[in-house]
């Protein structure tokens, strides 16, 4: 395992019990509200605070950003771990064992190591650039579904952006007409690592920030997939709108989707 890697996936080990721990007295838990529909905990802190820690004693002048503690500035800029220290807190906080952490290195902006670790279950999937994705040490590759009909998808409602639900209700119906089933599991950072295990063909959402993606996106690619945006271009990393899977079946999500798409959701 790559040096890097081996400290991500201390970091998100470490994280993994601080929520652990937090799972067996809910009462314990404190819930603040950021935003519309946008919830934080004291364990998502707490959780990123353990991640920081863990990343700068082994690397202590790599950059970090993370979803609640904001960007950390380093003398190695080159260096950047993205973090989400729990990806599905609205799960978290109802008592729905489906979370997970995720950690990311980008080195001069291209992701190089990727960890998504569900502690419930405690799944750990890892990836480092040109070395394959793996899943407790085992080689995962997406699925070979190339089409639409028989696949099945996971998605995102746009919880947080609801100005956008015409638009997403035509896309899912188009969808769904076309595919056995569609999943909305509440957590984007699995459903990206599940893409990648091949245990769902796609998934598609609306509006994801750098720290729900950027550990999947190696994920997926190193397992053989491809992620898009909804004008099946490469800009979702900017738009936050995003299609993953096998690289035909993405293609199919596109072309489905793009014509009842707002022209803003296609930039």
């Amino acid at each position: 395992m790559h040096p890097m890697l081996n400290i991500a996936v201390r970091a998100a080990r470490n994280a993994g019990k601080v929520i652990l721990r937090a799972c067996e007295n809910m009462s314990q838990v404190e819930t603040s509200q950021k935003g519309s529909n946008d919830f934080v905990t004291n364990v998502d802190k707490e959780a990123e605070m353990v991640i920081r820690d863990t990343i700068l004693k082994a690397y202590p002048e790599h950059a970090i950003v993370g979803e609640e503690l904001g960007h950390t500035d380093g003398k190695q800029a080159d260096y950047l771990w993205v973090i989400d220290p729990l990806d599905g807190t609205t799960n978290f906080i109802k008592g729905i064992p489906h979370f997970a952490i995720s950690i990311a290195l980008k080195v001069k902006g291209r992701v190089e190591q990727a960890v998504v670790y569900d502690p419930i279950r405690d799944e750990l999937f890892t990836a480092s650039r040109g070395q394959g994705a793996q899943l407790n040490s085992k080689r995962i590759r997406v699925t070979k579904s190339n089409e639409l009909a028989g696949s099945v998808l996971a998605t995102g409602f746009p919880f947080k952006q609801k100005h956008h639900l015409d638009a997403y209700t035509e896309a899912f119906k188009a969808l769904f007409i076309q595919t056995t089933d569609i999943r909305r599991a509440g957590s984007a950072a699995l459903d990206m690592a599940y893409v990648a295990a091949g245990r769902i063909d796609g998934f598609y959402e609306i509006g994801l920030k750098p720290w729900d993606t950027a550990a999947g996106e190696l994920l997926i690619k190193e397992a053989g997939g491809m992620l898009m945006d909804f004008a099946g271009g490469a800009n979702y990393n900017n738009s936050g709108n995003i299609v993953c899977g096998a690289p035909k079946l993405c293609q199919a999500i596109v072309k489905e989707i793009r014509p009842v798409l707002t022209e803003s959701l296609l930039k």
